[in-house]
């Protein structure tokens, strides 16, 4: 295997003259902010604490110090994933380590990039027990795109640009780099750029003409084409050259819950969000194609329900920069390794090609379709207690915000109920823990989603055992002036564990009901608890209360704020598929699936 360089991504010019012996701590701050880094996330501690001296003196890079590092993990996160660009967080070593390793593991199956710095014991007492030691590499190997020991002051601005390279090309993912405490002590020479070596590392974004020319083939000939847009096309910021496919093809459309916001949702071709609470007529459309591109979609299994009876009829055209992805769960027909936002140019370059001469007909299958649509379109019941509806309430919190703010969201039943019920018109705009389902996700992501996009609303939709997961970088937004909006739908309850125990476990509430809402002791209380950390705090209970407390927090900007929306516990989140079982048996109300007969092969 031969090694070659690679370029370092920064537009920094090579400092002039003889090296500069600097500390190994100064180099990883200069390291960062000749990378273009301006923001970072992070917790000092023992181990890291010679990093956070030069730190301070730095006038490009701006840290926020976070109440716990998980939320600076996933404040990086929203950073990354509301801008496109990298994320930082920085925490010592021991449990400051292992408390990033969620956030880290969340970024690794959403293919965030993500860049963690933590500090580790002097090397000579690695190995020992030492007082807050952890082999963190060990223990983030599974969920990083690489994780780096650094011993050598010297080796440190290298470590950091090759970590900078890793995680934000390609498939783009969290590196770890962690530096014993002798190496930030130690004094060294500073070159920049540094020689970067990564033998092995070479990411395809240029595909294959012929894979491209099958499958623009495949496009052409197909009766019942789907195109099944996954997060890749947003992390390769490829929305535009998804538009121009789709209105090339004429293609139905469908976004996963991690491609919200990639195709506009007001598009005429759009069919809305497939898998386990997805629109019935994505997930039909799914099941009854005779095509699918999926482009930077994985074939998840909350998207397939049983892998096996998925799309059983369909072809499967399968784009990814990562080739690990292909033909993984479903044996692609057409592979096809490359970045999308050059693969899907290509693709439609190829198929007008193909179509010269012919015009698909997609009457019939558009007839199809229409009909599910106009048979099943997406809604909710009103609730019969007298509490909030929590859809019309998030329904109403996209309505007044608008396309342009970001919105993230927790795990559970207001999760899917954001995905369903927000219009999402442009990329980045929708935050979420699609692989990992993290709870405690919302709160920090929009915190740092606020701080990478300032000028956008963001708002955070919370469930009430979410919230209180990380609810305390409530102080870090009031102290650093980062004003959040927080929506806490509040059911009193782990919601999306509590309808599984009414469906499947008889109505057996086992630890599930948290006290919070309605009719209960209200421990805590959250609005209490907002103005405790200096937020602004609302409680809603009635209907014509909901826009009015919308309408406040968004015009209060000085500070965060944080509603109480106290919804029933007893709506549920429509339609479904149940696990286990073929899509095709999609339920949009409790016992009621629309008739379907699946084709013989």
């Amino acid at each position: 295997m031969t090694t070659e360089s690679t370029p370092v991504p920064s537009p920094a010019p090579v400092p002039s003259g003889a090296p500069v012996e600097i500390t190994g701590a100064e180099a990883v701050v200069r390291s960062l902010e000749l990378l273009g880094i301006t923001d970072v996330f992070g917790l000092p501690g023992g181990a890291i604490l010679p990093v956070y001296d030069p730190l301070l003196d730095s006038r490009k890079l701006r840290h926020i110090l976070v109440r716990h590092e998980q939320g600076a993990g996933h404040a990086a996160e929203g950073y990354a994933s509301s801008s496109g660009k990298i994320g930082v967080a920085i925490a010592t070593s021991g449990p400051g380590a292992t408390n990033l390793v969620t956030a880290i593991a969340d970024a690794h199956m959403d293919s965030v990039p993500l860049l963690a710095i933590t500090g580790q014991v002097f090397s000579n007492l690695m190995g020992t027990d030492a007082f807050q030691e952890a082999d963190i590499v060990g223990i983030t190997m599974p969920v990083t795109k690489h994780s780096f020991l650094v011993k050598r002051a010297e080796d440190i601005p290298a470590t950091i640009a090759a970590a900078y390279h890793i995680a934000s090309t390609g498939r783009p993912g969290p590196v770890l780099v962690d530096i014993t405490k002798d190496a930030q002590q130690q004094l060294a020479p500073f070159r920049w750029p540094p020689k970067v070596e990564l033998p092995g590392y070479r990411p395809i974004t240029k595909a294959h003409g012929k894979q491209v020319a099958a499958a623009a083939q495949l496009l052409a000939e197909s009766k019942r084409p789907v195109l099944y847009v996954g997060g890749g096309v947003i992390r390769s910021e490829a929305s535009a050259e998804l538009l121009e496919l789709a209105e090339t093809t004429k293609a139905p459309v469908v976004t996963t819950l991690m491609a919200r916001g990639a195709f506009p949702d007001s598009h005429e071709q759009h069919l809305g969000m497939p898998g386990m609470h997805g629109t019935v007529p994505a997930v039909l459309a799914l099941q009854e194609a005779d095509l699918l591109v999926a482009l930077g979609a994985r074939f998840d299994d909350r998207v397939t329900g049983k892998a096996a009876l998925f799309a059983p009829n369909a072809k499967i055209v399968h784009v990814d920069i990562d080739p690990a992805e292909i033909s993984k769960i479903r044996t692609a027909d057409v592979p096809i390794v490359g970045d999308l936002k050059d693969v899907l140019v290509d693709l439609s370059a190829a198929y007008r090609e193909a179509t010269a001469t012919t015009t698909p007909d997609l009457d019939e299958w558009w007839a199809t379709l229409d009909g599910l649509r106009s048979e099943f379109p997406l809604g909710y019941v009103p609730t019969s207690d007298g509490l909030l509806s929590p859809q019309f309430v998030i329904s109403r919190i996209g309505e007044l915000t608008g396309p342009e703010g970001v919105y993230a969201a927790g795990v559970g039943q207001h999760q899917m109920w954001a995905a369903q019920f927000i219009k999402y018109e442009r990329p980045n705009s929708w935050l979420n823990s699609g692989g990992a389902g993290t709870m405690g996700y919302a709160v920090p992501a929009a915190m740092g989603a606020k701080v990478a996009q300032p000028d956008r609303v963001v708002w955070a939709i919370d469930g009430d055992g979410c919230f209180q997961m990380t609810n305390q970088e409530l102080a870090t937004c009031t102290l650093n002036d980062i004003p959040i909006k927080v929506a806490v739908i509040n059911n009193s309850s782990l919601g999306m564990v509590r309808q599984w125990q009414t469906l499947f476990y008889d109505g057996r509430y086992s630890n599930t009901d948290l006290n919070t809402g309605h009719d209960t002791v209200r421990v805590p209380d959250f609005v209490t608890l907002a103005e405790a950390y200096g937020a602004l705090g609302i409680r809603v209970t009635k209907e014509e209360e909901v826009d009015a407390a919308i309408k406040l927090a968004l015009e209060t900007n000085d500070r965060p704020v944080v509603i109480d929306f106290v919804v029933s516990a007893d709506a549920m989140v429509w339609p479904m598929v149940p696990q286990g079982v073929s899509n095709s048996y999609v339920q949009y109300a409790r016992d009621h699936s629309p008739a379907f007969s699946e084709e013989e092969d």
